[in-house]
């Protein structure tokens, strides 16, 4: 089979359009949560419970996820996911027990973990088919997606029935999945990337230390992001005084600092390398974070509009310090001695869900029983270990040879995707 850049294009396009929408069915639902919390009748602690205990369906589809992939291909999986995960959001506005709903999340979680390892696996993989740093696009294009939807949504929660809201959004949503995910690298794609089928097993405790370290990055590193998804429209309803509609925005202008980061990731990493970046915006995303959470809602007590200006410029540094963490850390899964890409991520990310799902629970406890501003203290301490540990990686980088070509995940010139 011949090389050719016009089927790197093509799965480039697919990916890019996979992650956006992926990014606009997270976030479909962020100006609605106030509502669904009114419609199965539960308190913040209780949908802390409910958000971190979903968790378990996460776990169960990680254990299964790299089973899946091997067996059906992570082009099939991500078929698959995707299209679910859009029917399962549209059954979100028809559940009023909070059991049952809490039985959807669950399934949610399970797909959502398979789409998550699928998904990544592809990037990583073309990444190291491509020999570039183009990891960055990927989740600036999920940002894209979710900031957008962000904003769409928040327009729409102002006069739509919630109900056609969640219908409209995920099935057209569904749609483009259909179409986006058969550009995706086929399994013959994925084996020129060298993926090492037949490794020996290794059991998931004497797992390489690289990747435990990985993985407490990839933990500490998603930590704010997920909390700002979760809770940024019930602080903005609670704390900043504000409606369905201007609520959206903190989140909004936290997405959009996002995509301009990642977009931003392949030029700088020209001059610095990725883990670099992330200790970097780590750092002072972190102290932004903390600003934002604790002048806002000082500034609203007299002016809920000067405090919602306050907390999005904040969030706005925030999210630009955000965007080069989940790419730092997921790309360090093609560079984990001794195992695949998907194998790398399914155990990094099982080991993020259990995490996740404790801290949820935290988050939900802490937003009731004392207020929601000590609640987001816990993600801006997460979010300056990321940097920490971003630094570590960054410790490990041979600086005579920091170029584009040798950034994360690193890796010889492999002979390219070809047309079929």
């Amino acid at each position: 089979m011949t090389n050719t850049s016009s089927r790197s294009r093509q799965a480039q396009v697919g990916l890019l359009t996979t992650f956006f929408v992926q990014g606009v069915t997270s976030t479909v639902i962020i100006p609605r949560i106030p509502e669904l919390i009114d419609q199965i009748g539960v308190n913040f602690t209780a949908w802390g419970a409910i958000l971190g205990f979903a968790g378990l369906g996460s776990l169960l589809g990680l254990t299964m996820a790299n089973r899946f992939i091997v067996r059906f291909s992570s082009r099939r999986v991500l078929q698959v996911s995707t299209v679910l995960s859009s029917l399962l959001i549209m059954l979100l506005p028809l559940i009023a027990d909070p059991w049952i709903f809490f039985a959807l999340q669950l399934a949610m979680s399970f797909v959502g973990s398979c789409l998550g390892i699928a998904i990544n696996a592809q990037a990583v993989v073309l990444q190291k088919l491509m020999n570039r740093t183009i990891i960055g696009r990927f989740h600036g294009a999920w940002s894209v997606g979710a900031a957008s939807s962000a904003a769409v949504s928040a327009f729409l929660a102002s006069f739509m029935p919630i109900w056609l809201h969640l219908v409209l959004i995920p099935g057209l949503a569904a749609i483009v999945f259909l179409w986006c995910t058969r550009l995706s690298l086929t399994p013959e794609e994925v084996g020129k990337a060298n993926e090492r089928k037949n490794l020996k097993k290794t059991s998931f405790l004497k797992s390489p230390k690289e990747l435990w370290l990985l993985a407490a990055g990839l933990f500490a590193g998603v930590m704010p992001e997920i909390a700002i998804m979760d809770w940024s429209a019930v602080f903005s309803k609670k704390v900043l005084f504000l409606d369905a509609g201007l609520g959206a925005i903190p989140y909004t202008v936290f997405g959009g600092a996002m995509i301009i980061s990642r977009f931003s990731i392949t030029r700088l990493s020209r001059k610095r390398h990725i883990s670099e970046l992330a200790k970097l915006g780590g750092l002072y995303g972190s102290i932004a974070l903390g600003l934002g959470v604790f002048l806002g809602p000082l500034v609203s007590q007299a002016d809920p509009i000067l405090g919602l200006v306050v907390t999005s410029f904040f969030w706005l540094i925030a999210g630009l310090g955000t965007g080069p963490m989940a790419p730092t850390f997921f790309a360090g899964a093609g560079t984990v001695k001794g195992m695949t890409t998907p194998q790398a991520l399914a155990r990094m990310s099982l080991t993020n869900s259990i995490l996740i799902m404790g801290a949820k629970v935290l988050l939900g406890a802490l937003a009731q029983n004392v207020n929601l501003i000590v609640a987001f203290v816990f993600p801006t301490v997460m979010m300056f270990a990321a940097a920490l540990i971003a630094g570590q990686l960054a410790k490990r980088i041979d600086r005579s040879t920091r170029v584009v070509d040798d950034a994360f995940p690193m890796t010889g010139p492999i002979g390219i995707i070809t047309d079929n």
